[in-house]
């Protein structure tokens, strides 16, 4: 049998502390409240990609004509009085690059089209859907699905920092940029769009920024996204309590979400107090840490139901407790270690909601291993004040009150 340790000791203070950070978490809630991210928030998401055009048409006729871009064809729609209202469409299995696709279109009459870049994949085009496709005097530009050399560093120092996420969506050839910007309520979609782009426009040339799709979250289903998300933890953390209760005893699985509740509050301090960026990464930080925190409990719990049965010499529960958590704790301090070198590489290689993600996960991690063996300890121990050893017939230890 190990050397038993008195955890039992640092029961209450370490559970006035807990009570102590909460209570500080409580006062930042309403003081500095907390930083949401633009998932719990309206605005506007913008896709944008930054390359210089491989073609332009123009056309100087009379007709209304549109262009049409699928990922097998090109479709030039000719309509309007004294036009022959039909759809011309070039096949790009036939015409595999732009040069070729621009010469059979160019047999259209009053239709031009200019190449900047023949030997570029006709498969890989796209058009900026901010402007309209109807063909006019004016260039209509065609974009490669590649972009150039800009990065989001670039992006954000094109656009300022405030209240704006940049994030590269693909690698290579098929990178583009998503951009979210929170809004108030009284903030137009309209205007706050154009500014946007009028600063991409600036920094890069309007020719060269193509927008590939424009959303804009409004205020309920920012709402609604945050209801769902308050939703989510509440029945993880009933679904962790059933099982626990079923799995042990109800005061097991009280105390086991006890902890759980523990670590989402002490995260959320941390989160209000240094005004990290509450997004749904770190959400998903906050609920990866639920997991790991009953699965360190359970652990515990298991070894405490197995010396409920064989330690036999115990006069006082907090013995048991005391055994069961010197039993397990070396395999929770070196489960805690691992996972947080993994947490740690991720933290310091990385930027922006991972870094976020990562450094939540830290702050869990931590708090996960301390409440498994302190605060849920502590509820099972005070409910189990009363406990004394009776031996039945196949020699178990049972719960029995003084009254009993």
């Amino acid at each position: 049998m190990k050397k038993r340790i008195n955890f039992n000791k640092g029961f209450l203070p370490c559970s006035i502390i807990s009570c102590v950070i909460i209570l500080f978490g409580i006062v930042g809630f309403f003081v500095k409240g907390i930083n949401l991210g633009l998932d719990f928030k309206p605005g506007l998401v913008e896709e944008v990609r930054v390359a210089a055009p491989v073609a332009e048409v123009t056309y100087n006729g009379t007709a209304k004509v549109t262009v049409e871009l699928s990922s097998g064809q090109m479709d030039i729609i000719i309509s309007g009085v004294g036009a022959a209202n039909e759809t011309r469409s070039f096949s790009f299995a036939e015409y595999a690059d732009v040069q070729s696709l621009a010469d059979a279109v160019n047999s259209i009459d009053d239709l031009t089209v200019n190449v900047k870049n023949g030997s570029y994949d006709s498969t890989k085009l796209f058009l900026n859907s901010a402007v309209s496709t109807q063909l006019s005097k004016s260039p209509l530009f065609i974009y490669p699905a590649g972009t150039s050399d800009i990065t989001t560093d670039d992006l954000r120092a094109a656009l300022g920092e405030n209240g704006i996420s940049i994030k590269q969506l693909g690698n290579g050839e098929d990178a583009s940029y998503q951009i979210r910007m929170g809004v108030n309520a009284d903030t137009d979609q309209a205007s706050l769009q154009n500014d946007v782009n009028a600063k991409l426009y600036e920094a890069f040339g309007k020719e060269n920024v193509a927008i590939v799709k424009t959303d804009f979250i409004g205020s309920s289903m920012s709402k609604s996204i945050a209801r769902k998300s308050i939703l989510m933890f509440i029945c993880v953390v009933l679904l962790i309590w059933v099982y626990a209760a079923i799995r042990f005893h109800w005061d097991f699985a009280l105390g086991s979400v006890i902890a759980l509740i523990h670590d989402t509050l002490i995260m959320f301090t941390f989160i209000t107090w240094t005004q990290m960026e509450f997004s749904t990464t770190v959400l998903a930080a906050v609920l990866t840490i639920v997991g790991y925190s009953i699965n360190a409990t359970v652990v515990i719990l298991d070894r405490l139901r197995y010396n409920l049965k064989m330690m036999k010499e115990a006069k006082t529960f907090n013995e048991l407790l005391n055994q069961s958590l010197s039993d397990t704790l070396l395999r929770s301090i070196l489960t805690t270690a691992t996972t947080l070198m993994a947490v740690l590489a991720l933290y310091i290689f990385n930027t922006g909601s991972i870094k976020d993600f990562s450094l939540a996960l830290i702050v869990g991690l931590l708090s996960g291993m301390y409440s498994s063996i302190f605060i849920s300890s502590a509820f099972i121990s005070a409910c189990r004040k009363n406990w004394k050893p009776e031996y039945g017939v196949h020699h178990s230890l049972k719960y029995v009150s003084d009254e009993e």
